[in-house]
C-alpha cells in the first residue's frame, strides 16, 4: 500500500470528507511523527507500535565488489517496534 492507496482507503470510508481534507489529515500525521522523530522522541499509537530513533556509530565498513575499506558516517534510522495486537493479527490471531 501507497500513501495514495491509503488516502482513497480513508475517504471511501468516511464519505463525509473530501479528498482533499483525507490528504491533508494523512499528510499532517506523517508530519508530527516525523517532526517527533526529529526532535528525538517516541511516538506510541496504543494497539498499532511505537515509532523511535536508533542512533549507529561511526564504523569502518567494506565494499562488497572489491573488498576495499570504507568508513561509514554515523547515523540515525527511524525503527517501528509493533505493538502486540499487530503481532497477534499477523499471526494467526483475530
Amino acid at each position: 500500500m501507497v500513501r495514495s492507496d491509503l488516502i482513497d482507503r480513508i475517504a471511501e470510508e468516511n464519505p463525509g470528507l473530501s479528498r482533499s481534507e483525507v490528504e491533508k489529515v494523512v499528510e499532517t500525521f506523517f508530519d508530527a511523527i516525523v517532526t517527533q522523530l526529529n526532535a528525538g522522541g517516541r511516538v506510541e499509537l496504543r494497539g498499532f507500535g511505537a515509532f523511535s530513533v536508533r542512533s549507529y556509530r561511526a564504523r569502518t565498513g567494506r565494499n562488497p565488489r572489491t573488498g576495499e575499506a570504507v568508513s561509514v558516517e554515523a547515523k540515525s534510522r527511524p525503527f517501528f517496534k509493533p505493538g502486540k495486537a499487530v503481532l497477534t493479527r499477523l499471526n494467526g490471531g483475530s
